[in-house]
């Protein structure tokens, strides 16, 4: 890559692809978009104007492919990561056959993992960063929430609830026999206490170019938008009490939420100390946008129960964040999208000729 000049921002047709397209054009940036043949309309029809090449495979996992990556080269590509890229392509195959330079730190997608040993709760953990208490299933005393991965959608989990280690049995059997989970994704199923407290999903910009920047930006709050949950609620609860029907909580969008000035200083904290666990155990460091999923409770702790160390895929943040008028004055520019922070990061890089210190 040449770093004289604005590299080609890369991103995977799904998840995010819209934000990074709006904000990398805005910004200056020609962009290439790499889609699954099938999946391709939304970014070839309907947003062909993001895109300056459109890249068509049989499947996402072709990206590893030599043609595929010695045409991303050509470009002067520089990847921004999303959830599907790590999800379709694999995080084996990220950290070792693909070749493009990456906005961000690679080796840490895997915290995603939760199978992994050195996994996101193990990093929060080492963090010092606040966690619910975690179970076996045959120690369940209280409420919890039980997250599996779903048996024929490997981007999303399954959720249930469970008050006792016989309640957990009949939900899991009954989630197995209906096909949505298998035996063997029970076994590492996280089974956690359901922190009862409102929800928010921290998202914050950590900068390679941090001795211009400084470490990290708050960017705004955002919670999710569940499939069969956000529905169900909408009912009166005496409606709710007469569907027998199973909540799946599967996540088709976000809504945008604000949060009082005096709980702030919490997330702060907690991504301050991330910062630190990962500079640590996973070097170099945090580059670029991630995001803190957790609840405030009555006793004034932000107790954190999932990271994407990626972009979060949440643009509501950029129209209902307060955070955004802020930043634009912060760097006298107009700052429309958490993603034109990632922008600025990258552009910097590029004039000061070291794209290096925003890429792995």
């Amino acid at each position: 890559m040449t770093d004289s000049k604005l590299p080609t921002i890369g991103m995977i047709g799904s998840h995010s692809a819209e934000e990074i397209g709006v904000a990398a054009r805005a910004n200056g940036f020609r962009t290439a978009v790499v889609c699954q043949r099938g999946r391709e309309r939304l970014y070839s029809h309907y947003n062909k104007h993001l895109y300056d090449h459109i890249i068509l495979l049989d499947k996402f996992k072709d990206i590893l492919k030599d043609e595929i990556q010695e045409k991303l080269e050509e470009l002067d590509t520089l990847w921004i990561p999303n959830r599907s890229f790590s999800v379709y392509v694999g995080y084996d195959e990220i950290e070792r056959e693909f070749k493009i330079p990456i906005y961000g730190n690679r080796m840490l997608l895997r915290v995603e993992d939760r199978n992994a040993p050195k996994n996101q709760y193990w990093l929060l953990n080492k963090s010092g960063i606040r966690l619910p208490r975690v179970f076996k299933p045959s120690d369940i005393d209280r409420l919890v929430i039980v997250k599996v991965q779903q048996r024929k959608k490997p981007l999303e989990r399954a959720f249930f609830f469970a008050n006792s280690p016989s309640e957990f049995e009949a939900e899991s059997r009954s989630l197995i026999n209906n096909d949505v989970i298998s035996e063997e994704s029970l076994k590492s199923a996280t089974i956690e206490e359901f922190v009862i407290a409102p929800r928010f999903n921290a998202n914050f910009e950590a900068y390679g170019m941090s001795r211009i920047f400084g470490d990290l930006d708050l960017v705004g709050f955002d919670d999710r938008v569940q499939t069969g949950l956000s529905g169900l609620l909408d009912l009166p609860a005496r409606e709710q009490l007469k569907l027998k029907i199973r909540v799946m909580n599967e996540e088709v969008g976000h809504k945008g939420l604000t949060m009082r000035e005096s709980k702030k200083p919490l997330v702060y904290e907690a991504a301050e100390r991330l910062l630190k666990g990962i500079r640590k155990y996973y070097p170099p460091k945090m580059i670029g946008l991630f995001s803190l999923q957790g609840a405030i409770t009555e006793d004034s702790e932000f107790v954190v129960f999932d990271l994407s160390p990626r972009v979060p895929g949440a643009p509501c943040v950029g129209p209902t964040s307060p955070e955004m008028r802020r930043l634009s004055l912060k760097y006298k520019c107009e700052i429309a999208s958490p993603l034109d922070l990632c922008m600025l990061d990258i552009k910097s890089a590029a004039k000061e000729n070291a794209l290096n210190e925003v890429s792995t």
